[in-house]
């Protein structure tokens, strides 16, 4: 087992576990609860940590949530209802019209 990161908190460290866990690479949280003893230990020691269970696997766990925590921001116009969508969304939020190929994509 390999640690991949540490996380702020233990949503965040189930959340990151879960979606590796979805993308066929097996995952856990450790120190799930450690946060009750932080100040007998120093804090940043108590923090949830989430793991990869095959060694191999940890640069491929660690680029996929470098790519989800940092996800492309658009800004575009719906084609459909004219509604801008901001952010890393590929649908329209309002009508459900998928975003517009970029231009010069096949």
């Amino acid at each position: 087992m390999k640690r991949v990161r540490q996380a702020p908190n233990l949503a965040l460290a189930t959340l990151w576990a879960d979606q590796l866990g979805a993308a066929g690479i097996a995952a856990s949280v450790q120190r799930a609860f450690a946060s009750g003893i932080a100040g007998e230990l120093p804090p940043d020691q108590c923090l949830p940590e989430v793991w990869v269970a095959e060694d191999a696997q940890l640069g491929t766990a660690r680029r996929l949530l470098d790519e989800w925590q940092h996800l492309p921001h658009r800004h575009w116009a719906c084609p459909g209802c004219r509604e801008i969508v901001d952010g890393p969304f590929e649908v329209c939020w309002n009508c459900g019209t998928a975003m517009p190929a970029p231009p010069g994509t096949p």
